[in-house]
């Protein structure tokens, strides 16, 4: 029996909305790569990019368990000598919320030219408006991502 190889033209990418008010982010980062690597389909190829369009809105209510907020931090280099900065999850979910999920997102994707064109694929909002409504997404529920009251 031979392998199957999706061609791109083969490929029918659709579009799904996550409104991540109240979930946990590293639970709903998982399913969010998992749709952008394509792994939830039967044609899934680890070295095509056979993933999905995902828009995630409401980014600033993202819930961290824990002490995640005060403990991790986010790091970043200038590239000069003592250009290290780092900002607590705590800072950027207060001013920067689009860019702690595809941070998280980003972790859980390949580190190669192909987890770059899938991370392409993600578009965050920190409130809940978007503009990729007439692409149509279809809301998609984590259940498993709540976190329980």
């Amino acid at each position: 029996m031979r392998t199957y190889v999706p061609k791109p033209a083969e490929i029918e990418r659709a579009w799904h909305v996550v409104d991540a008010k109240g979930l946990v982010l590293g639970r709903m980062a998982t399913e969010v790569a998992r749709l952008l690597r394509g792994k939830h389909r039967p044609t899934f190829a680890p070295h095509t990019d056979t993933g999905d369009h995902v828009v995630v809105v409401n980014a600033a209510k993202v819930v961290l368990t824990s002490d995640k907020a005060q403990d991790k931090f986010a790091y970043r280099h200038s590239g000069y000598p003592g250009g290290l900065r780092r900002r607590s999850y705590a800072e950027l979910l207060a001013h920067q919320p689009e860019e702690l999920v595809r941070r998280a997102v980003r972790g859980m994707l390949p580190k190669n030219t192909l987890g770059r064109q899938q991370l392409a694929k993600l578009k965050v909002y920190a409130g809940p408006d978007h503009p990729h409504a007439s692409q149509k997404p279809q809301p998609l529920d984590i259940p498993g991502a709540r976190r329980p009251d």
